[in-house]
This record gives structure tokens, C-alpha cells and sequence, in this order.
């Protein structure tokens, strides 16, 4: 097989890696360390077999566990080669002792209903700092795996919606006004300064509200 060749999640749930399951372009798993120290030296040997591979993963080390993300970036999405070092890594867990949390797994995303995705599409760009998808025409993603991706869902055109829930988006203080600037100019227009810095709300063309935040004025 072709070690640059894509994966469905079809295909990886037929390859023997219980430990791990497939969330969307990549690889996950959460290896329930119970300890720091447990948990770094099981970082310490996935650094190291991720040089000797030339592939490395996303790791967060905190103290009870150890979350791995792989995925293959140079073309999108989950290979051969993140099931190989996949296998590696939980070759290591097992010598230490450590077992696999998959329940805990998830990923989010947030579906946009919208009867002209072009005409918000850059004031989503811009407030949130996202990109185009390169797999996907309906999606916007962040280039740095923080944020959960952006799609846009098809429906009839309606007025400006009554919404049950909006995006609160924490930012610098440094960066907030830029965001806005951004944004506005995107095609987007403030609905509400009174609370700036704290917070600024802003609207898209079709009335779909986020908010840019800053911790200027809060408790935490």
C-alpha cells in the first residue's frame, strides 16, 4: 500500500487498533496515565519514535493522561503511516501499563443553516480566523487544530434568525479590535461596543451573531 495513500475510518476500524479511533482526518486516542510522571515517560518514547519515524503527532501531556493526534498533513488526512506509529504507540502504553480512555474521545463541529453561504463565508473567515477546507467546499477550518471547523448547512432563505445559542470567541486584548476590523470588512457589522474591551458583538450579513472577548474586566 502506498504510505501517502488516504484512509476511511471504514478502513482503519478494520485494522486491529483498538486504543484509537478515527476523528475525522486523524487519529486519536487519550491514554489514561493516572500520573505526571507515567505520562511523560510515555511522551519520551513517542518524541522518540516519532523522530526515528520523520512523522510526528500532536501530544498534550496533563496530569492524568496523555492525548495523541496523528495525521498524515502534507495530504489531509489519515495514512499508513499513522496506523504504523499508532501501533508503535500503543505498543508503549502497554509496556507501562497504561490503558486507553476511548469514550472520552470527541471532536466538535458547528453547522451554520444558511440559504447563501458566499455572502457570510468571509465574515466567518475573518472573525474566527478560520480557512477554506481544502477536502471540503462547505467548511471552514483552523489551520491550528484549536478551533472546531465551520460548515455551512443549506436552507431556505428566512429572516434574521431568533438564535438559541452564538459564538463567544476569547482573544488578546492585543488582537481583539484587529478581529473586528477584519471582520466588518468581511462584510460584518457591530451590533453592540457597550461592553468593549470585555466583549464586542458583532453580526454577519444574515444576522448570525459572534462575540469577541477579552478577559479585560472579568474574574478569570
Amino acid at each position: 500500500m502506498d504510505p501517502k495513500a488516504l484512509l476511511s475510518g471504514d478502513q482503519i476500524s478494520e485494522m486491529d487498533l483498538p486504543d484509537w479511533r478515527s476523528m475525522y482526518r486523524a487519529l486519536e486516542a487519550r491514554f489514561r496515565t493516572g500520573d505526571f510522571a507515567t505520562g511523560l515517560r510515555l511522551v519520551d518514547m513517542i518524541g522518540a519514535a516519532a523522530e526515528e519515524a520523520d512523522h510526528h503527532p500532536d501530544v498534550t501531556l496533563t496530569y492524568p493522561a496523555v492525548h495523541v493526534l496523528l495525521t498524515s498533513h502534507d495530504v489531509g488526512g489519515k495514512t499508513q503511516r499513522d496506523v504504523d506509529l499508532a501501533r508503535r504507540i500503543s505498543g508503549f502504553a502497554a509496556e507501562l501499563g497504561v490503558v486507553a480512555e476511548t469514550a472520552s474521545l470527541q471532536r466538535a463541529e458547528i453547522g451554520l443553516d444558511t440559504a447563501d453561504r458566499e455572502e457570510i463565508r468571509e465574515f466567518w473567515k475573518a472573525a474566527l480566523a478560520l480557512v477554506d477546507d481544502p477536502e471540503d467546499e462547505d467548511a471552514l477550518i483552523d489551520p491550528y487544530g484549536v478551533m472546531p471547523s465551520l460548515w455551512f448547512q443549506d436552507t431556505d432563505p428566512h429572516e434574521e434568525p431568533k438564535q438559541r445559542f452564538h459564538y463567544d470567541l476569547r482573544v488578546p486584548p492585543e488582537i481583539a479590535q484587529e478581529r473586528i476590523d477584519a471582520a466588518v470588512a468581511a462584510g460584518g457589522r457591530v451590533v453592540s461596543d457597550t461592553d468593549a474591551p470585555r466583549f464586542v458583538v458583532l453580526a454577519d450579513a444574515q444576522g448570525n451573531k459572534v462575540c469577541i472577548c477579552t478577559h479585560v474586566g472579568r474574574s478569570h
